[in-house]
């Protein structure tokens, strides 16, 4: 009986850290070498108008994530890779424009594949008060 009261409270802590094994939790992938500097900021009956400059150094990615407005932009310098929700990679050069849609069903992970910088100009039209991404894991099968 003694061995079963001192098994008993270990149990969970067992069970716990071997379901841990089994199912990893997802986890966002954070952005690596990225720099921004706000250029303008407004904000017009609940609505936020952005204004950034984004600098991704060569090996650099936004990490994934997806934004709760619209965001317009362009690549000003470099080529950017942007790997999608669907795991496709859509390829901007300098002189592209970017758009992308709002919402956790356009996730996606900026990448400078690469040897000079890439430089965009981005307009983000969001609510008021949100943040400009909300930073996610990578989608089943797409890479990091």
């Amino acid at each position: 009986m003694k061995l079963v009261r001192w098994c008993t409270p270990a149990l969970p802590v067992v069970l716990t850290a071997a379901a841990a094994l089994v199912a990893p939790a997802a986890v966002a992938t954070p952005a690596v070498n990225v720099d921004s500097v706000v250029i303008n900021q407004s904000t017009v009956d609940g609505v936020d108008y952005i204004t950034r400059r984004i600098t991704i150094q060569p090996g650099g990615s936004t990490g994934w994530h997806y934004h709760d407005g619209r965001v317009f932009g362009i690549v000003k310098e470099g080529t950017l890779t942007r790997t999608m929700a669907d795991c496709k990679d859509v390829v901007d050069p300098a002189g592209a424009p970017v758009t992308e849609g709002s919402g956790p069903d356009h996730a996606h992970n900026g990448r400078n594949l690469g040897p000079v910088p890439v430089v965009l100009w981005v307009d983000y039209i969001q609510p008021a008060g949100t943040p400009l991404s909300v930073d996610v894991p990578p989608p089943p099968g797409c890479p990091i």
